[in-house]
């Protein structure tokens, strides 16, 4: 069996390393990058065997090397390991993960670059149309270690939920904190569990103590949206944030955010990281409704938001079939990723033009096959994410300059639902018809929406993932579904850029062939 050639870097190299992304600090390295494969298998850096590093590559609380694996920072140099208390009955008879489990990230290899989908050949991630994004083959697989290097019954730890609302939010608070108290935290007084209310904000909010949580604060709250917790955007002052962690003593935080909220997790933990001593393990949770995290298949709250999302299409099917030269559009969320308007588009089975911030599409063109679907058809049915077609309202999302944000990062777009809405009437009256149309949005409403039974258990098994990577020691990193296994991987690789749609992948060709809408961006 062949070894697999790792490294070792130790915390007094200086952060030296020729390797990609070196942090000076114990723990050593975030990587999103391949890494040099330049030992011979079987040996480590000093070219002495490593059979015996191989039995627990990370129990030397150093980030380890391995040339085909995201790298993964931990803090078990200033931990100490402990049995794991599922040991008792061996993890109920199930056994435990390894640090040596690795999940492979792209399991479809092209035959040349011609292939379809091939946009970043073998082993990248597609940024945008100039840009992709060299990974390692392996992801790091998530579950329960038999070592553990924290005790539950001192551990203080904290959930906070921040951004936007999302369909799935108190599903994950209520399995952290199942979770945690699997483990045994908050059975003893020097151990909790806390809620920090409003976001990331709460931390210095203190007219707003924190909530002490426990099964039965979390009781039922699956059942409805929303976050027990409340959030916010902003707020993000990480040096104040970084104090109150520690005045707290807390050995965990749980941040339960999108890109914005899990960038902030990433500050903090590097910041903690800078001071004497560091002990609390920082854990992202990947809440984007738009689905616009890198590398992970699927964001929680997403397949509601799809579900939720063909409903207001089938709405807005009924209006158009039911007037004469009717049209129905719909706007949905995505500001900068097209996939809720993509997958929705598809599932409906009845959409003719899909919109979205990826395709720079030409309204002429666009005005002229809706035209087109209603004289063939009597009807027809529009879909446009909100993020499409900022450049006709005059808001140039590709100059980073001068685009605005909110207190998260995100773009502040201009309306572009009412300006297609208007722009179908203009060139239907401009042409001597009249078309019928009504127009919907009904963001706020998926926002707010309960889970749908595949996303509940998603939702669970994330939780669960962090809960177990806190406990191993990991920190700065963010649980997932990568290539349909569940995985850890750095935040500083999720957060590099919002995933955008591929249009020259597969599922953009599917939803090509079933609106027949022109092929803007893919054709000369």
């Amino acid at each position: 069996r062949r070894r697999r050639r790792r490294r070792h870097l130790r915390h007094d190299d200086g952060g030296h390393s020729r390797h990609h992304h070196v942090n000076n600090n114990i723990g050593g390295l975030l990587s999103a990058r391949s890494l040099p494969r330049d030992l011979n298998p079987g040996s480590s850096i000093d070219g002495e065997d490593d059979d015996d590093e191989q039995q627990d590559i990370m129990n030397d609380g150093f980030t380890f090397y391995d040339d085909e694996v995201l790298q993964i920072e931990t803090l078990r140099a200033t931990l100490e390991p402990r049995p794991s208390p599922f040991t008792v009955d061996n993890n109920g008879g199930i056994g435990f993960c390894s640090d040596d489990d690795r999940i492979v990230i792209h399991s479809l290899e092209y035959a040349s670059q011609e292939s379809a989908g091939a946009s970043c050949g073998q082993g990248g991630i597609f940024l945008d149309e100039e840009t992709c994004m060299p990974i390692p083959k392996y992801a790091l697989r998530s579950g329960p270690r038999k070592t553990i290097y924290h005790d539950p019954s001192t551990v203080r730890c904290a959930i906070v939920t921040c951004g936007g609302l999302c369909p799935g939010l108190n599903d994950v608070v209520r399995q952290l904190v199942l979770s945690l108290e699997d483990y045994g935290v908050g059975e003893h007084n020097d151990s909790t569990i806390l809620g920090i209310y409003y976001g990331l904000g709460g931390f210095l909010d203190h007219s707003m103590p924190p909530a002490h949580l426990n099964y039965l604060a979390v009781d039922g709250i699956q059942e409805r949206g929303g976050t027990l917790l409340g959030t916010s955007r902003g707020g993000a002052d990480i040096p104040a944030i970084a104090d109150q962690i520690e005045k707290m003593h807390l050995d965990m935080v749980f941040v339960i955010g999108g890109n914005g909220g899990n960038r902030a997790a990433l500050a903090i933990h590097r910041e903690l990281r800078k001071r004497e001593n560091p002990k609390c393990c920082v854990i992202g949770i990947p809440k984007s409704i738009d689905n616009d995290i890198l590398l992970i298949d699927r964001c929680f709250g997403f397949e509601t938001a799809v579900e939720r999302a063909v409903s207001a299409i089938y709405a807005a099917n009924v209006e158009a079939t039911s007037a004469r030269n009717g049209v129905g559009v719909v706007k949905l969320m995505g500001r900068q990723s097209g996939y809720i308007a993509m997958y929705a588009s598809m599932a409906s089975g009845e959409v003719d033009l899909c919109l979205t911030p990826e395709v720079p599409f030409e309204m002429d063109g666009a005005l002229h096959h809706i035209e087109q679907v209603v004289h063939r058809r009597g009807h027809a049915v529009v879909v446009v994410a909100e993020g499409a077609g900022q450049d006709l309202l005059g808001n140039n999302l590709n100059n980073g300059h001068d685009v605005k944000t909110d207190a998260s990062g995100n773009p502040i777009l201009q309306d572009i639902g009412p300006y297609i809405r208007d722009a179908i009437k203009a060139h239907f009256k401009s042409t001597g018809s009249h078309a019928d149309v009504k127009y919907i949005d009904p963001s706020y409403l998926i926002r707010a929406a309960c889970t749908n039974p595949a996303d509940k258990l998603y939702c669970q098994i994330l939780a669960q993932g962090a809960v177990h990577a806190a406990f191993s020691g990991c920190s700065g990193v963010t649980t997932g579904l990568v290539n349909g296994h569940y995985v850890w991987v750095p935040i500083e690789t999720v957060v590099e850029k919002p995933r955008k749609v591929d249009i020259r992948g597969r599922m953009w060709a599917r939803l090509l062939a079933m609106t027949k809408q022109p092929a803007w961006g893919t054709t000369s």
